[in-house]
């Protein structure tokens, strides 16, 4: 009989330390699933993908460089284009060639980062901007490391450094242009998100089509800059929730709270 109250006393201790096991992992779980964190989680490994994703390609592109087929379109586009190239045509596709550069890309995000926060004073649309330029910088310029494809053997009719593949400037483009349709088209009518998309569209086919009349990027270059660009932005735009920009909370309970927040201004006046 007397061991019976300190056997007692050793299971409550037992079960004690399962339930703080128990709890320790819970709050573990609740952090892991936590909206914010579980996107946050998706887009750095939807990141990882598209790296390796453009790195094969690249690769794959620059073996094959010296074979017929779909490589020697690759290859003569740029020449076709410096042969066919007059002072007026290089003028205006250097002028488009800029809309796709660093300089003008951050201006963007500045320029309309701070409109939309003045619009809607919320910071979230200048976080969506940001990583969507700085996520497509990071992939098109560790793959241009990696794959190191040398720039096509033509005369360059604009400045251009580094290597070749993918296009900087196209991926800038594809990702940026389209990322800003979706801010400025975000609580607009159907029709104008239409119009935004489709001068996003034209934008990046314009400057994806200057850098290879211009000779500084092989085809395949432009192709795999554009490809990453919208991949990575239509990554980005999932984790923001869409048109709702709001970084890992899902669409459902947003919609809820501002329906909530307006029902009491579309309440009739009582008697």
């Amino acid at each position: 009989m007397p061991d019976v109250p300190g056997g007692l006393a050793g299971a409550g201790e037992q079960v004690a330390e399962e339930v703080t096991r128990w709890l320790r992992l819970r709050r573990f779980l609740h952090r892991r699933l936590d909206p914010a964190q579980a996107t946050g989680l998706a887009l750095t490994i939807a990141l990882a993908v598209i790296f390796l994703a453009a790195l094969v390609f690249g690769l794959a592109a620059d073996a094959f460089a010296s074979r017929s087929g779909p490589a020697q379109a690759d290859a003569s586009a740029a020449a076709w284009g410096v042969r066919h190239a007059t002072p007026g045509t290089i003028r205006v596709f250097h002028q488009i060639t800029l809309l796709g550069s660093t300089p003008v890309v951050l201006a963007i995000v500045v320029l309309f980062g701070a409109f939309e926060v003045a619009r809607r004073h919320r910071w979230s649309g200048v976080a969506f901007l940001a990583t969507v330029v700085v996520g497509q910088n990071l992939i098109a310029n560790g793959v241009k490391l990696l794959v190191q494809r040398e720039r096509p053997p033509v005369p360059h009719l604009t400045g251009a450094s580094g290597y070749s593949f993918p296009s900087g400037h196209s991926a800038a483009a594809a990702a940026t242009y389209t990322a800003l349709a979706l801010l400025l088209g975000s609580g607009l009518r159907w029709s104008v998100k239409v119009w935004l998309g489709t001068a996003a569209a034209v934008v990046v086919a314009a400057v994806a089509t200057s850098r290879v009349l211009l000779g500084v990027h092989w085809l395949s270059d432009v192709i795999a800059g554009v490809s990453l660009g919208l991949g990575w932005f239509a990554v980005c735009s999932v984790a923001f929730g869409g048109s709702l920009l709001h970084f890992g909370t899902p669409a459902e309970p947003i919609s809820s709270d501002r329906e909530a927040s307006a029902a009491p201004s579309r309440r009739s006046p009582g008697p």
